[in-house]
């Protein structure tokens, strides 16, 4: 069975997103937003837009707001963290904002010596090695990331009505980080430990998905609209792995937050051929790279799922006209989905013209207007 294979039978049912995290609590600001329809794969008044790093370098009030200031140090401000989150939102017009960190910030709140280095990106001291080296993964209590409460709570106040999205790293890509003990291209040290010592990756995974679950309830009880998992590194691998290795680990972060309520979406890089197994893992939307066109996308996931995508981002370095051509190839194909979200196949690179991305959401909204 490969990855682009369905499970024999009839499709789950879609659980109801629209039931509030708490049974006496009101309907969040932004329930009837665009973006928040578009991921219940309900009826929509244009297809909703936002961007994978929407917020960052590309901005330059971004650039000039973090002036001096760490990486990790800005996403445990909460004053700045909402401004960053803010910035996109008021310049293009996107459906949706995308709370500003890291991926590792949750491992830097329970203890785990590490740093983003400039140019480089996270870089761990002591890598995950060995069964005593797992000890640097403790829980992470609420308190551990008090900032984030405060930041969501500022940033819900200011949005109303437009959603806030949280964010996470999927297990496998946190454990590719500790493993490797930085960014790596060939992940040889993660499958060595993957494929040596199943007992200890299966732990390892296994307390990588409590972390994360708990890092975006955090997020959700603070006032979260949706949440996403980014397992950026995660099409490293063959379909048969991430089925035995990695989709239980990812499986038991949706399942922990599946009684919030809220939208759970789910994204890899490189992932075309781990599609069908990624709408196994939970979430009610999964997001495609440019490398597969969304319909042939949404094909893959199956039925019950909204598709999120899948403009390259490099093509926005093109000219205007060729921009909107391709947008207008994705909003072809994307007709008649049962729900399409319009993003990037990854995120926003640095160099990109913030004029770029802003006519972009503005063409996407006037040609899907219903």
């Amino acid at each position: 069975m490969s990855g682009n294979d369905r499970p024999e039978g009839q499709p789950t049912p879609p659980r109801d997103t629209r039931a509030p995290a708490t049974p006496n609590a009101a309907p969040h600001a932004a329930f009837d937003s665009a973006f928040l329809r578009a991921c219940r794969r309900e009826p929509v008044p244009h297809t909703p837009v936002w961007f994978m790093r929407q917020a960052g370098r590309s901005l330059p009030e971004y650039r000039k707001l973090r002036e001096g200031i760490a990486m990790l140090d800005s996403c445990m401000r909460p004053d700045l963290v909402a401004e960053i989150t803010l910035q996109p939102v008021r310049r293009h017009k996107v459906d949706a904002a995308i709370y500003f960190s890291d991926i590792v910030v949750p491992l830097k709140a329970i203890g785990v010596d590490l740093d983003i280095k400039p140019g480089v990106g996270p870089v761990v001291e002591k890598p995950i090695r060995s069964r005593a080296d797992l000890e640097q993964l403790r829980a992470l209590e609420p308190e551990d990331v008090g900032y984030v409460t405060e930041a969501v709570g500022i940033l819900t106040r200011e949005l109303g009505a437009t959603p806030l999205i949280g964010f996470a790293g999927a297990p496998f890509t946190l454990a590719s980080y500790l493993v490797e003990g930085g960014p790596s291209k060939n992940h040889e040290h993660t499958k060595a430990l993957m494929y040596g010592d199943p007992e200890l990756w299966a732990e390892l995974l296994d307390r990588l998905a409590d972390i994360t679950a708990a890092f975006l309830k955090v997020q959700i009880e603070a006032g979260a609209a949706a949440v996403q998992l980014f397992d950026s590194w995660v099409g490293a691998l063959a379909p048969e792995d991430y089925r035995n290795r990695v989709l239980p680990a990812s499986a038991k972060v949706f399942e922990a937050v599946a009684g919030y309520g809220v939208p759970r979406i789910h994204f890899g890089v490189g992932t075309g051929e781990l599609l069908g197994l990624m709408g196994q893992a939970g979430a009610d939307v999964v997001g495609a790279d440019w490398r597969v066109p969304v319909d042939e996308a949404a094909r893959r996931v199956g039925p019950g799922k909204a598709v999120q995508g899948n403009l390259d981002p490099a093509l926005l370095f093109a000219p205007r006209e060729a921009v909107r051509r391709g947008a207008a190839d994705i909003l072809r194909a994307a007709q008649g989905l049962e729900g399409h979200i319009f993003n990037l196949g990854h995120g926003v690179l640095p160099q990109t013209d913030p004029e770029a991305l802003t006519d972009l959401v503005a063409y996407v909204h006037e040609q899907s207007s219903r």
